[in-house]
């Protein structure tokens, strides 16, 4: 080969390199990306699946679990409110299911129903402790009170939850508006200026 030939040969050499060298960077950052935006059908990844899976572990029948998990804005929170109510209490799957669809936060009703459930003596199955903890905004505060009521007052289960969901609603409806309140009195009267107009030389 002779020198010129050489010489045009490395030159083309380098100019593959300087072009193929940003490719091979924007490629390799691309192929980075790919796994997180993976769809992943793995049990401990996908949560859905997690949810479903659960589910079906308590008896809950294929068709309501499907529309349960798929519903759900935390579907494992769904699912962990379900087994441990199921699991912790005489409540079936079916009710709890319910209950936890509609809850704001699933994992506090389950622990405000099993709290409950579990003192002073488990509890035979009763979906009024349900009802009531699924009433609550503050489920654990709710569960709170009727176990510190009933271990001080001795009280029956059905009017200390009475009390307590009635207590829970009085301290929501006091609670302070965060929008700044206007002072009465105060009335605002905008003031106007007048500026007289000149009259024409030879009018009345």
């Amino acid at each position: 080969m002779s020198k010129k030939g050489g010489s045009d040969y490395k030159i083309l050499s380098a100019k593959a390199v300087k072009v193929t060298a940003p490719v091979l960077a924007i490629a390799g950052w691309l192929a980075t990306m790919v796994p997180t935006m993976a769809i992943i059908p793995s049990y401990s990844s996908n949560d859905y699946r997690t949810c479903a899976g659960q589910l079906l572990r308590v008896n809950i029948n294929a068709n309501a679990a499907s529309q349960a998990c798929a519903g759900a804005l935390r579907p494992r929170d769904l699912s962990a409110c379900v087994v441990k109510i199921n699991k912790e209490t005489q409540i079936n799957a079916v009710e709890a299911l319910t209950t936890c669809s509609k809850a704001r936060r699933p994992e506090e009703l389950a622990s405000c129903v099993v709290g409950i459930s579990l003192y002073p003596s488990k509890e035979a199955a009763n979906p009024t402790i349900l009802n009531y903890c699924g009433r609550s905004l503050l489920p654990v505060s709710f569960g709170q009170c009727v176990v510190g009521l009933r271990s001080e007052i001795k009280s029956a289960l059905i009017p200390t939850l009475e009390t307590c969901i009635n207590g829970s609603d009085r301290v929501s409806a006091t609670t302070p508006s965060i929008l700044p309140q206007v002072q009465g009195g105060t009335e605002f009267r905008p003031t106007f200026e007048t500026t007289p107009i000149p009259t024409q030389p030879g009018s009345n």
